[in-house]
């Protein structure tokens, strides 16, 4: 009998992943544990393994596929003894039968079906008034994204059918746009911002021509989807404190001097980040009752200080976790630290490598900034924005000084971080960045 192999959840809250790249061809044997393709997800790009034995007889999605639907199915494998074609013939598709229902389905604002469908019957792209148009669900997002309509969009796939291609195509070229839906004949002119129709409503604010249209891609929805959540359904609070930073910045230095040799290079180079990781995960020991998640039934008290740090990626960010920090050494969270940084830009992370955490550190300061406030990133209570050490002058003993200051600035769920135990945490966390050798005790 075929066995059908479909698109795994790679992740809890994983929806749809883009098949990147198939290891093994139409006619070769696997056996369980063997790498057959990479899936990449909004976060990272994943190796997927046999589950059985048998061989390959149908890739089912081309390589390349994006926007494929968890557990649809992605190829088929004869078992043992089976006759290949016959069981490319019999296995399971991932028809696209779903993605041309009305719209009377109560479609969960998600992508329609996988691009990597089976093959859908063949007929012209556009149909005769009244009949619906054949094309493929990657390019049904892609024009709804984009506003037009695909009954004026000329397809050049098989018997007429409109593909990825030929949307872009029709961007770039000023195709026609999508009408907006009906309305009813005494509607005011407000259903032209129906669902929908809103990009619409967006550029016909700009001159034809003027712009290109960018399709998101599954980074961006994932971030605007949480960030909307967050501002959503978070009250968040804000507290700033200055941190003097020339204490810390002359034990880094002696830190540094003395790292052990390695193959003629030092053993660890140690950061302000690296320093402001460690002082925020001690600061939350201290303080646990910041140490918190929000549920509507209970608070989740943590037990480690699991802190996350953003790292900018080519079109987002991801924030790799760094487990139970206020246990490790400062060598230990710097290395650590630049091994998840690296994987991170390659997009080789592990799901529960960036899931999850207590808290999240978000560091401009390398960039110049001098203070902002970052956005809550759920399960989390809090978030630490770090601006850039720059020197001040400050009052010390009523005479001006110059010292090197940096302006932090904690975010909170006011939920269960009210202010009063924000401003203890962050004040634990300023007296670990002005008396360091606090952290190495």
């Amino acid at each position: 009998m075929p066995i059908n192999i479909t698109m795994p959840a790679l992740s809890p809250t994983m929806e749809e992943g883009n098949l990147a790249k198939w290891l093994v061809k139409e006619g070769d044997t696997v056996k369980s544990g063997d790498v057959i393709a990479e899936i990449e997800t909004d976060k990272a790009t994943m190796e997927v393994e046999a589950v059985d034995e048998g061989v390959v007889a149908k890739l089912v999605v081309p390589a390349g596929t994006e926007a494929v639907k968890v557990n649809a199915v992605i190829a088929i494998l004869a078992a043992d003894g089976e006759d290949v074609a016959a069981a490319a013939a019999g296995g399971g598709s991932a028809a696209p039968a779903k993605a041309e229902a009305p719209a009377a389905a109560p479609a969960p604002a998600a992508s329609p079906a996988p691009a990597a469908a089976a093959p859908v019957a063949a007929a012209p792209a556009v149909a005769q008034s009244g009949d619906r148009v054949f094309a493929s669900p990657l390019a049904r997002r892609l024009a709804k994204e984009a506003g037009l309509d695909l009954s004026a969009v000329a397809g050049s796939g098989p018997k007429g059918r409109v593909v990825k291609s030929d949307v872009e195509k029709a961007v770039t070229t000023g195709g026609t746009k999508a009408a907006p839906a009906a309305a009813a004949p005494s509607a005011a002119p407000a259903p032209v911002l129906a669902k929908g129709a809103s990009d619409e409503a967006v550029l016909k604010n700009f001159a034809e021509g003027s712009y290109e249209l960018v399709p998101h891609d599954g980074m961006r929805k994932t971030i605007a989807k949480r960030l909307v959540e967050s501002k959503q359904t978070i009250p968040h609070f804000y507290v700033s404190v200055d941190c003097e930073l020339d204490t810390l910045l002359a034990l880094r230095a002696q830190l540094n001097d003395a790292a052990p040799r390695k193959d003629s290079a030092p053993a660890y180079k140690l950061s302000v980040n690296d320093m402001v990781i460690k002082a925020l995960a001690l600061a939350l020991r201290d303080v646990p009752d910041a140490n918190v998640s929000w549920t509507e039934s209970a608070m989740v008290k943590h037990k480690h200080a699991d802190v996350g740090v953003a790292v900018s990626i080519p079109g987002g960010l991801i924030t790799p976790i760094i487990r139970s920090a206020e246990l490790k050494t400062l060598s230990a969270i710097s290395t650590e630290m630049k091994d998840l940084g690296k994987r991170a830009k390659d997009r080789k992370l592990k799901p529960e490598e960036y899931q999850g955490g207590t808290t999240a550190v978000s560091n401009m300061g390398m960039m110049g900034v001098k203070s902002f406030s970052a956005v809550v990133n759920p399960p989390h209570a809090t978030i630490l924005a770090v601006g850039a050490g720059e020197e001040r002058v400050v009052v010390k003993n009523g005479e001006m000084k110059i010292a090197n200051v940096m302006t932090v600035t904690l975010s909170t769920d006011h939920r269960c971080v009210d202010g009063a135990l924000g401003a203890e945490l962050l004040g634990a966390f300023k007296r670990y960045i002005e008396n360091p050798m606090g952290m190495l005790v």
